[in-house]
C-alpha cells in the first residue's frame, strides 16, 4: 500500500516552517483548532505518522493554542524537517501510525526478562526508524541499566546496533582506533594520537562525537582547526590520502541508534555498562576498525570511579569485542584531575596545538598520555613488539613527523584554521594560601560549559593549577573565557557559589 493511499482533504495539511531545534527528535507542530487534531482526537505527546511522497516519519505531537499556526497548517522540528525531506508549503498527509511491537520487548525488559538476539534487533529496527517517543526510549534505557545486561545481552546489543546502520571497509589491515570513555575534561589525546599513528603508516579512521552536556568533543575541537562534517566519500578520501582523519561521526550515519539513544541516557544520567560497550564497540566495528585501544580514565569524580568498575568494565569492552571480530586493548589511566590545561572547543585545541609544536609551554600530562595511548595503538602493527611503541611514538612527535601529518589531515578534511579566542575573561583565584588537594572534574565541565562552551567555540575555562600545586592567596586558579559578557557572569556567579571545584588545603586565609 503506497503511502498516499488514505490521502483525503480532511487528513492533508501545508507545511510551515516555524525553525525550532528539538535536537534529534521529531515532533509535528498542529493547532488546537486544526480540524483534523480534532477530528482524530489527538492530544499533545500523541503519536503521529506524518507522511510526504514517498517519506513518511513519526513524530510526537505538540499543540499551539495561539495564532502561530492556522487550522490547516502544520509545523515540524528542524529534525524532522531534515527526516522527511519536505520544504515548507508542502503538503503532508497525517495519520495514526501502527502498533510498535518490539514494544513488547522492552516491556519484557523492565519486568526482568532476559532478551535473546532477534528481540534487540527489532528494538533497534524501530528506534533507528523513528518508532520511539522519547517516553519509550527512556524505558529501554533505564530497563536495561543497574547491570540488567549479561554478557551476551550485551554482545547482542551491540550487533543490533552495527547492523542498522553503514559499515565501512577497507583494504588494508589493521585498521586502528582509540576511544576514552570519558568523564574527564581536558583529555583531547585524540588529536596527537591519529597524526601519530598515521605518520607511522596505520591507518586509522577517527569518527568522533560532539559534546551533549560536556564542555567539548573530540569533533568540536577539530573544528576549530579543520572541517569535519564530511560524508563517506570524502572521509574515504582523506583516510586514502593521508592514512587518518578525525571527522563528525554523526555525519556518516555509522551506527544510527547509538545518537539516538545518548540523547536519552544523557538527561537521565544513566550510563549502564552494557550500553557505554554497545555505544562504543558499535561504532568501532561500524567504521571498519580491527584493532581499538580504550583510554580508561579512573578517578572519584571520571566517569570510571574505582580499580573494580574499571576492570569489570574493561573485561566486558574484550570479550564484546572479541565476539564481534574485534581486537580490544584497556588501558587504566589517571582520571583524578584535567589531562589538559583547556577545556572547551579553541582552549583544547590550543593545548593539542602546543604538544604537535614541541612548545614549551606544552602541557606534559597530555603530551605523556597522548604518547603512551598512540604506542600501544603503534604496536598492533605488525613491526613493532610489544613494549617498543612508546618510543616509536615519541620519535614521530619530537621529530615533527606528527605536525606535518596533522596539517596534511587538516588540509585534506578542507583547510587549517587558528582556534578563536574569546574576548572576555575572568580569574577565578585561591581565597587562601596552600596546596590543590582536590580538583572536581564534574563541576569543573559545568562551570566551562557555563560559559558558553561547546555552542560558543572560544568559551570555556583555563586550568592553571594540578593536583599538590603550591598556590599563594589571590593566585588564579582558573580563568573563565567567554563570548559575551552575559555568560560570563553567569559562569562567575556558578563559579562563586562552588567555591569548592577546586580546592586549596593548609595555609593560611
Amino acid at each position: 500500500m503506497s503511502i498516499g493511499a488514505h490521502r483525503t482533504a480532511a487528513n492533508v495539511l501545508r507545511l510551515r516552517r516555524l525553525g525550532i531545534d528539538t535536537y534529534q527528535e521529531s515532533i509535528l507542530f498542529m493547532s488546537a483548532e486544526c480540524p483534523v487534531c480534532r477530528s482524530e482526537g489527538w492530544e499533545a505527546l500523541a503519536r503521529v505518522r506524518v507522511a510526504h511522497l514517498d517519506h513518511a516519519i513519526v513524530a510526537t505531537l505538540n499543540v499551539t493554542t495561539s495564532d502561530l499556526l492556522a487550522p490547516d497548517e502544520a509545523s515540524l522540528s528542524e529534525a524532522a524537517w531534515r527526516a522527511l525531506g519536505a520544504s515548507e508549503g508542502d503538503e503532508v498527509v497525517l495519520s495514526h501510525p501502527g502498533p510498535v511491537a518490539s514494544l513488547g520487548h522492552v516491556r519484557a525488559k523492565v519486568y526482568g526478562s532476559r532478551l535473546e538476539p532477534p528481540a534487540f534487533a527489532a528494538i533497534i529496527r524501530d528506534i533507528v526508524a523513528g518508532r520511539y517517543s522519547s517516553i519509550h526510549l527512556s524505558a529501554f534505557v533505564t530497563a536495561c541499566a543497574g547491570g540488567r545486561l549479561d554478557q551476551d545481552e550485551t554482545i547482542a546489543l551491540t550487533r543490533a546496533m552495527i547492523d542498522v546502520g553503514e559499515r565501512l571497509r577497507w583494504s588494508v589491515a589493521p585498521v586502528v582506533d582509540k576511544h576514552s570513555v570519558g568523564g574527564l575534561p581536558g583529555n583531547r589525546t585524540t588529536m596527537i594520537i591519529v597524526p601519530i599513528v598515521a605518520a607511522h603508516g596505520l591507518t586509522m579512521p577517527k569518527t568522533s562525537s560532539r559534546a551533549i552536556t560536556s564542555p567539548a568533543g573530540t569533533a568540536d575541537a577539530m573544528e576549530t582547526l579543520a572541517p569535519v562534517t564530511l560524508d563517506i566519500p570524502a572521509m574515504r578520501r582523506v583516510v586514502e590520502r593521508e592514512g587518518g582523519c578525525i571527522v563528525w561521526g554523526g555525519a556518516v550515519r555509522l551506527s544510527p541508534a547509538d545518537d539516538i539513544i545518548i540523547r536519552i541516557e544523557r538527561p537521565l544520567d544513566i550510563d549502564s555498562e552494557g550500553q557505554l560497550v554497545a555505544s562504543v564497540l558499535s561504532k568501532k566495528v561500524a567504521a571498519g576498525s580491527t584493532h581499538v585501544v580504550i583510554d580508561l580514565p579512573v578517578g572519584p569524580t571520571a566517569k570510571v570511579r574505582n580499580p573494580d568498575a574499571a576492570k569489570a568494565l574493561g573485561d566486558l569492552l574484550v570479550v564484546t569485542g572479541a565476539a564481534l571480530g574485534l581486537r580490544v586493548a584497556v588501558m587504566e589511566g589517571d582520571g583524578t584531575q584535567p589531562v589538559g590545561g583547556g577545556i572547551g572547543p579553541a582552549l583544547e585545541a590550543l593545548d593539542v596545538l602546543a604538544v604537535l609544536r614541541r612548545e614549551p609551554a606544552a602541557r606534559p600530562e597530555l603530551r605523556e598520555r597522548a604518547l603512551v595511548l598512540a604506542g600501544r595503538v603503534i604496536e598492533f602493527s605488525r613491526e613493532v613488539p610489544p613494549g617498543a611503541g612508546y618510543d616509536t611514538a615519541r620519535a614521530l612527535l619530537d621529530s615533527g613527523a606528527a605536525w606535518k601529518k596533522f596539517q596534511a589531515i587538516c588540509e585534506a578534511q578542507g583547510g587549517m584554521c587558528e582556534p578563536p579566542a574569546a574576548a572576555h575573561r575572568h580569574d577565578v583565584v585561591a581565597e587562601r594560601a596552600g596546596h590543590i588537594e582536590v580538583i572536581d572534574n564534574r563541576l569543573l565541565a559545568r562551570v566551562a560549559k557555563l560559559s558558553g562552551a561547546p555552542r560558543a567555540k572560544a568559551a570555556g575555562l583555563a586550568l592553571h593549577v594540578r593536583l599538590g600545586t603550591r598556590v599563594e592567596r589571590g593566585e588564579p586558579l582558573y580563568t573563565l573565557h567567554a563570548e559575551s559578557p552575559g555568560e560570563l557572569a553567569y559562569a562567575r556567579m556558578y563559579a562563586d557559589q562552588n567555591r569548592d571545584i577546586v580546592s586549596v588545603s593548609g595555609g593560611t586565609q
